[in-house]
């Protein structure tokens, strides 16, 4: 059982050697603990725990016992010292081991969320970087905008003084219009006059030839 837990713990302390110290074989060992917290592993590992927890409780309830013996009887016994020291030593190894695999779970813990950190930190500064170059790439676009906007309003421009000039040359046209309206109706009531006139002249005309016609016949007879 005591070679047993010493194996134990020089193992566990040649993990925790290998997991602070970024080597090759890390890498190893951080594959084979992702691989014992997968599946089933997990509830190996606390079943083995358990095991060597209750032990761990066995053994101090057997020195304790023994030391209350002692206690009680006044005399130490060499066999009770024997067994004192014997699970002393068992109780100091099974915590030992136990605090070296808490050391070992908490390393690798630690050891994957540094790399997700990096990862993510990674991720990232290329954003950051394409984002830049976004950014780079979108000032270009954004001057040649700004430059065809300028295009655009001097051509508005040109289009608004263009439209004010036919405006106005509009506006001549239709004042010319109303002009040439105005004269041509004084021109129709100016060829009404005459017209007038000119039937009042030849009314006029008639009336003297029938006059000359009349006075021509009475001198005949």
């Amino acid at each position: 059982m005591i070679q047993l837990l010493f194996t134990v713990i020089f193992a566990e302390m040649a993990v925790i050697m290998v997991l602070l110290f970024k080597t090759p074989l890390r890498k190893l060992v951080i594959m084979g603990l992702d691989r014992v917290k997968r599946g089933r592993g997990p509830f190996m590992v606390k079943t083995v725990a358990g095991t060597v927890l209750v032990v761990l409780i066995s053994s101090v309830y057997s020195m304790i016992k023994i030391q209350k013996r002692g206690i009680d009887d006044g005399v130490v016994n060499p066999t009770d010292q024997v067994l004192m020291a014997k699970h002393l030593l068992e109780t100091s190894l099974m915590g030992f081991t136990l605090f070296l695999a808490l050391m070992i779970d908490r390393l690798h813990h630690y050891i994957r969320e540094l790399r997700l950190r990096r990862k993510n930190m990674e991720a990232i500064k290329k954003q950051n970087r394409g984002f830049e170059d976004g950014k780079t790439g979108g000032s270009a676009e954004i001057k040649a905008m700004e430059e065809e906007m300028a295009a655009l309003g001097a051509k508005l421009k040109q289009l608004e003084s263009e439209i004010e000039t036919k405006t106005k040359e509009a506006k001549a046209a239709e004042t010319n219009a109303v002009a040439l309206r105005k004269q041509s109706e004084g021109f129709l009531l100016e060829y009404d006059r005459l017209l007038e006139e000119n039937q009042n002249l030849r009314n006029q005309l008639q009336s003297l030839d029938r006059r000359l016609s009349h006075s021509g016949s009475k001198k005949n007879t």
